[in-house]
């Protein structure tokens, strides 16, 4: 239980570190924001618990696909925020990303990589 503890203060501190950089600076923010840091926290505490290296490995392939269709929303999220406020604008990208999702994983399905 101890460990689950510390993984669950761990986390959550970068989180926060991230969140109290973001209000001092948005270039600092937008990049520590940016970096994998839950994906490397995620593959050091999957090594950490010894799990095969072939789950890690597949941990790391799939994060790098799964990145790719939640771009959009980074660049459609400040547009809808000053035209239509923060909750409908996060809700709207939500619903984008699921969909640049589902047809990233079509696409992606005819070059052998099965994401669903």
């Amino acid at each position: 239980m101890a460990w689950i503890i510390t993984k669950y203060f761990l986390t959550a501190a970068v989180v926060v570190l991230v969140s109290e950089l973001a209000k001092r600076s948005d270039k600092l923010g937008g990049f520590m924001a940016a970096l994998p840091l839950v994906t490397v926290l995620t593959l050091i505490w999957l090594y950490i618990e010894n799990q095969p290296v072939e789950k890690i490995a597949n941990h790391a392939w799939y994060t790098f696909w799964y990145v790719v269709p939640t771009l959009p929303m980074f660049l459609i999220f400040p547009m809808l925020l000053t035209r239509i406020g923060f909750w409908p604008s996060l809700l709207a990208c939500v619903f984008i990303t699921v969909v640049c999702f589902g047809l990233f994983a079509l696409v992606l399905r005819h070059f052998g990589v099965e994401l669903l």
